[in-house]
């Protein structure tokens, strides 16, 4: 059985954590914005991501979009406009070689006035005239895009806590502020509302059901490197220098939910011994550490937490901490506590390397799990890439963002950061 903390349990066979799983769906569930592969979609049209964040670090070519996530936190940053993504090199000979894929935060700040100012201009909007000045008026029913299509368009903004939400769920959503029990209590004007930049950012996010933590103090000793936006940035290259992109998936999303499995007893009158090649018994230390040499034991909990639900693409819990692929590569040894000599300086972050732009500490939010593989290469031998090319060879891809969500100070202004993205390779057979 493997060891897994567990926050509520929904019956002695079941129980949940706090991970919330993403799983790739061909129709549109709720969430407009989040998928596997297909093309991007920005923030602002306007302002794509400086034309170097579509290259490979390793061959210079463009890279194909394995995930962009809506990331708005509105219990941690309530002002922010975010997506994330992940683009990956599709070339073979790039296979396992750092910078073959990179991961990038978008970010715009808002404020809260102005999110105020729009959410009443919305409400004027949809509010239909009443033809009996004595009748109370009626809210009209919301059809506003938003990001499930389903958010309501008031100062309360839509119960839907979850962008992945289960839509077969009988019980409706918390609000934000009970949704998650340990998020800080927002103040009244800090509900977001649909505005200029994007309706989706009324939609409200994985945060209001994961376990919240104050943002981790900023590294004032590391060096920070200049922001893109005040640099002059080469332009996005053109859909057409892109090879074709992976099949386009919507993501669903529900909670971690994971059996609990019966442990045999063994009638007291019998003892086992265990037994080498030939038959013979052996010390219990010796077969220990034969067992331990034959089978990792970090792919061992790996693949039996996978195993629960093995149909997930996605693990997301910000603050949280990762399901490592292996202990002794090196990002097994950042972040597993066992082997990395005791560095762990940021909650959720481990010993990850910290923001280079601002020098704060960086922290988990996501991962991809293996099952993204297949999804995302069904039915794709190598289309458009060149001989030799395709096949993706990761066991998961670790992203760790700026704990201060560091961006530009314009209010308005679209800025693009890179952030750390851990790649655990399979292991070579």
């Amino acid at each position: 059985m493997d060891p897994y903390d567990s926050d509520s349990s929904l019956d002695e066979d079941f129980t949940e954590t706090g991970v919330l799983l993403g799983y790739a769906a061909e129709e549109v569930i709720e969430d407009t914005i989040s998928h596997l592969g297909g093309w991007p979609k920005w923030l602002d049209d306007k302002t794509p991501p400086p034309g170097d964040y579509a290259n490979c670090k390793v061959c210079n070519s463009a890279m194909l979009l394995l995930l962009e996530l809506h990331g708005d936190l509105p219990d941690h940053f309530p002002t922010d406009e975010r997506r994330l993504y992940l683009f990956g090199c599709p070339r073979k000979p790039c296979n396992r070689k750092p910078g073959s894929i990179r991961a990038y935060r978008s970010i715009r700040k808002v404020t809260l006035e102005s999110i105020q100012e729009q959410c009443k201009q919305v409400k004027e909007k949809e509010t239909e005239p009443e033809p009996k000045p004595s009748a109370p008026p009626k809210p009209k029913t919301d059809l506003g895009a938003s990001l499930f299509g389903a958010t309501s368009l008031t100062s309360s903004v839509s119960a839907n806590s979850n962008p992945f939400s289960n839509p077969f769920s009988s019980n409706p959503a918390p609000a934000a502020s009970d949704a998650n029990p340990f998020a800080m209590p927002k103040p009244a004007t800090t509900t977001p509302a649909p505005s200029t930049i994007s309706t989706n950012a009324l939609a409200e996010s994985f945060a209001d059901k994961v376990r919240l933590s104050s943002p981790g103090p900023a590294n004032p000793s590391a060096a920070t490197k200049p922001k893109p936006e005040s640099q002059a940035q080469a332009p996005w290259p053109a859909q057409s220098d892109f090879p074709a992109p992976y099949t386009n998936f919507y993501l669903d999303a529900e909670y971690e939910t994971m059996s609990r499995p019966s442990t045999p007893t063994i009638p007291e009158n019998v003892t086992m011994e265990p037994m080498d090649e030939e038959g013979q018994s052996s010390g219990t230390a010796e077969l220990k550490d034969t067992f331990e040499s034959e089978i990792d034991k970090a792919f061992m909990k790996f693949s039996t937490r996978l195993a629960h639900n093995p149909e997930q693409v996605l693990r997301y819990e910000y603050r949280g901490s990762p399901l490592l692929y292996n202990y002794a590569d090196q990002i097994g040894k950042r972040l597993h506590p066992e082997h990395s000599a005791g560095h762990v300086t940021t909650t959720g972050g481990g010993n990850m390397p910290p923001c280079e732009y601002c020098g704060s500490g960086r922290v988990f939010e996501m991962q991809l799990t293996p099952h993204a593989i297949s999804v995302l290469e069904e039915g794709r031998p190598g289309v458009g890439l060149g001989e030799g090319e395709g096949g993706m060879e990761w066991g998961t891809i670790i992203l760790g963002v700026c704990s201060k969500d560091c961006g530009p100070e314009t209010i308005g202004q679209v800025g693009w950061r890179e952030e750390w993205a851990g790649v655990q390779w399979e292991e070579m057979k």
